[in-house]
């Protein structure tokens, strides 16, 4: 087939490299350096992670292969050639591993809550999104996928109620309780005493300390096990990203069907509730059927333990699988409505002075404006009312606003922005666990505010890239006494500082959101995703109709061909780009002392599909300011061509 993607040349000279895209090309190299480092410390040869510690009844799967959660992002942004089958190396051996501890069956996990098997396959959609080519992982996800529609052996699903049976499902279906280390829920789970009680109005329960009687604690255990271990449970929308990634392979309408269904499903819910969507239903579909009729109660809920950070996350999630699925904006409303009850019932108040289930992410996020009032939202609700203030989760809406440009969601994170009571253009030295929290300075950054964002957060990732590296140097632990976070904690790949400047894109929501970037490209001379070697790019504008990037040849030899693609699979239509174009001169008489001026005009170049394709000499730079239509193809997983 003829390739008819437009094509221009860049002829702007770079002249002395600008910072940011000399950072951007080192902290490339420095994470390719790092993931082998990682891969030769913590892994057997077959892929698997070196453990030797136990398996708890369900606990744990996710955070094997949370280890490698954005190793494919960084494939497809442009890292190292053999990092993609590493990745399929890692995935395969921590399957295996897996399979031998019980928690996965038929390379799926066996039966866990949404929140945690999201995070767990964000490496599984990073590859199908790397390599869609590969037919064992297109039937994978498939099969995965299939678990969960109507008329499945695994009976996860009940068409007839509309429900998932069990919070905890997979492949060995329902698997109703919650962990069997909770049979007895007492006060000497430390760990989890910063969520308070599960469940509240038990006889002689009132507060954390009647735990520590062991027939309150059983009693808990009990009711744990019969009132949140059965029934749907809100974050179960998390689910649909299986669906929509098996979808976006052929466009079988029986994935896309299922998924919008049960969304739906749970959005009527929520219109039946005033709006707030609820965490829970029984086994016959009804609200509040397993918690006296109270809408919140339910697993990974409202009241325990995380609230808006679990319902939030997946109703998100789901949201942005509903613009994939049907090419609109009309089911949004999933995701906003979360944001917007917790926001009305917002306060202000400092991180310092304020009692909140999770601190140290904010400590970390703002620093010493953690002294400062600001805006905080309740994350939690029970029967005194809502509960756990701590500042909103500025990824949440952003993603909204990132999957459909709209108005009302701009809106939304600019009247978080007024209410802060700290400067967004901030840039701190840290890392949380969903590899997040940057988005404040890097909107400020696309809002003109902040024009030394780029350098800034590249240096801060190259810092983290070095702490990982010298904890990894100076890891002596015996694999026999390893923590089951003990690798997340010490991935050194990091991925969201390239996200947003090449693509354009968020940080993906880390409890199973798929990765629709806003722009993408593909190392066309080596029929490959990401950017060539040697090409930095710099996206600053991201409009609804319109999207800005510079893309700089870094190196002294050698044209690079790259594909830019509006869209991660291909849904945006570039009408035309304005290019920067410079005048004859350059490099000028070599008798002279410097450089001539480089003169420079716009052009405006008609394209008329998804992609364009640039050719950079090296020492060659080019400005190109996209006007787009969203939403105008299909979107499907794409190969390294396009085709």
């Amino acid at each position: 087939m003829t390739d008819t993607t437009p094509r221009i040349t860049a002829s702007v000279p770079v002249g002395s490299p600008p910072a940011w895209a000399v950072l951007q090309r080192r902290l490339f190299d420095a994470l390719d350096e790092a993931w082998r480092a990682f891969s030769r410390r913590y892994c057997e040869p077959d892929g698997r992670l070196r453990y030797e510690g136990p398996a708890a009844s369900r606990d744990g799967a996710d955070d094997f292969y949370e280890a490698f959660f954005n190793w494919p992002t960084l494939y497809q942004l442009g890292g190292a050639d053999d990092l993609l089958d590493t990745c399929k190396h890692h995935w395969t051996g921590v399957t295996a591993q897996l399979t031998e501890l019980g928690y996965v069956v038929d390379e799926f996990e066996r039966g866990y809550d949404w929140f945690h098997m999201g995070e767990s396959m964000l490496l599984f959609y990073g590859i199908c999104a790397a390599d869609p080519r590969d037919a064992h992982f297109a039937e994978r996800a498939r099969r995965f996928a299939e678990l969960y529609l109507p008329g499945s052996p695994t009976g996860n699903y009940d068409p007839d109620t509309g429900i998932i049976r069990a919070p905890h499902n997979g492949a060995g279906g329902p698997r109703y309780g919650l962990n069997d280390e909770w049979a007895s829920y007492g006060a000497d789970l430390t760990v989890m005493r910063p969520y308070g009680l599960p469940l509240r109005g038990l006889p002689g329960i009132s507060r954390w300390e009647d735990l520590a009687d062991p027939a309150g604690a059983a009693r808990m255990g009990a009711a744990m096990h019969e009132r949140i271990g059965r029934g749907d449970t809100a974050v179960n929308l998390a689910a649909t990203s299986l669906a929509t990634n098996a979808w976006l392979y052929g466009h079988e309408d029986r994935f896309r069907d299922w998924a919008l269904a049960y969304i739906d499903t749970w959005q009527r819910r929520a219109d039946a509730n005033d709006g707030i969507l609820p965490d829970n239903t029984g086994p016959s579909g009804r609200v509040g059927e397993l918690h006296d009729g109270r809408w919140y109660g339910g697993n990974y809920g409202w009241s325990w333990p995380h609230g808006v950070y679990s319902v939030g996350n997946a109703a998100v999630i789901a949201a942005v699988n509903t613009v994939l699925l049907t090419g609109s904006t009309d089911r949004l409303a999933i995701g906003r409505g979360p944001l917007d009850t917790v926001a009305a019932h917002a306060v202000q108040g400092t991180v310092t002075g304020t009692e909140m289930s999770i601190s140290d992410r904010w400590h970390a996020e703002l620093g010493e404006d953690a002294d400062r009032p600001t805006l905080l939202v309740p994350n939690r609700y029970a029967d005194g009312g809502w509960f756990d203030h701590q500042p909103p989760q500025l990824g949440l809406p952003l993603w909204l606003w990132h999957a459909g440009t709209a108005a009302e969601d701009r809106d939304r994170i600019d009247r978080l922005r007024k209410a802060a009571g700290y400067d967004w253009r901030t840039v701190r030295a840290f890392r949380n666990k969903e590899e997040a929290g940057h988005e404040a300075p890097w909107l400020e950054y696309l809002r003109g505010e902040n024009p030394d964002y780029p350098a800034a957060i590249l240096r801060t990732a190259l810092g983290q890239v070095e702490r990982r590296m010298a904890l990894i140097a100076a890891d002596d632990a015996d694999p026999a006494t390893f923590n089951i976070h003990h690798w997340q904690r010490l991935n050194p790949v990091l991925t969201e500082a390239l996200l947003q400047l090449t693509t354009g894109t968020p940080q993906v929501l880390y409890n199973g959101g798929l990765l629709p970037t806003r722009l993408a490209y593909h190392d066309a001379d080596r029929g490959r995703p990401g950017l060539p070697p040697d090409v930095a790019a710099l996206v600053d504008t991201v409009e609804p109709d319109r999207t800005s990037v510079e893309l700089v040849h870094t190196g002294l030899t050698g044209t690079r061909a790259v594909t830019v693609q509006a869209g991660a699979f291909g849904e945006h239509r570039i009408e035309a780009a304005r290019i920067t174009a410079a005048e004859p001169g350059y490099p000028g008489d070599p008798r002279a002392y410097t450089a001539p001026a480089a003169a420079t005009t716009v052009r405006e170049v008609p394209v008329g599909g998804p992609r364009l394709r640039v050719e950079l000499p090296p020492g060659r730079r080019i400005r190109l300011d996209l006007r787009l239509t969203a939403r105008a193809y299909r979107p499907a997983h794409q190969t390294p061509t396009g085709s």
